[in-house]
């Protein structure tokens, strides 16, 4: 971040620089200008999409581009309006992630349920919402097992609640038609 605001600053400074001191006609907004759409690019280029379709790095791309914004303040002049919002930034950064944190659930997971029969996965599935699970993503694959056509269920579940997984895991045992379950990694895709 240090880096694009002081690359900011300086692009600044060389549009006062023109303006004032070497007495060329330029319009010192346009250097500013290009600092802002240059510093859209870079953020782009710092937010992924993850396999499961999840947004990484927005917080990382909103502060380049704010960076940029206060080191532009900065070569304009603007010193007091630049330490405010240096101290927003730090603010934000410093206690925002640990209330997010506090608030954020459980991670999701993901459990694969090998079935013969659809009832069997209904079963599984009322069990994952009595036990408050939020049931995020299913994707149902036909499979074979020694032979036997059979099912593979991909359950993404979001607790609610504290759940222990062995919970919902003893849950599953009892359940009549299933062929076998584990957790399975969220990168996954299978």
């Amino acid at each position: 971040h240090i880096l694009v605001t002081l690359g900011a600053t300086v692009a600044s400074l060389s549009g006062l620089y023109l303006c004032l001191e070497a007495n060329l006609p330029a319009d010192i907004s346009r250097l500013g200008a290009a600092v802002v759409s240059g510093l859209g690019f870079l953020g782009a280029g710092t937010i992924i999409v993850t396999k499961n379709y999840t947004v990484k790095g927005l917080t990382t791309a909103a502060g380049l581009w704010t960076s940029g914004i206060i080191g532009l303040a900065v070569g304009a002049g603007f010193y007091e309006g630049a330490v405010i919002a240096a101290l927003l930034v730090l603010l934000a950064e410093t206690t925002l992630g640990g209330i997010v944190n506090k608030i954020k659930r459980d991670p999701e997971f993901r459990i694969e349920v090998r079935y013969e029969e659809k009832t069997a996965l209904d079963n599984v599935l009322r069990c994952c919402k009595d036990l408050r699970l939020s049931i995020t993503n299913l994707h149902v694959v036909s499979a074979a097992d020694n032979g036997k056509p059979c099912y593979r269920a991909y359950v993404s579940l979001r607790p609610r609640t504290k759940l222990n997984h062995e919970v919902l895991f003893k849950e599953i045992d009892k359940t009549d038609g299933i062929l076998g379950y584990a957790e399975v990694d969220m990168e996954d895709e299978r």
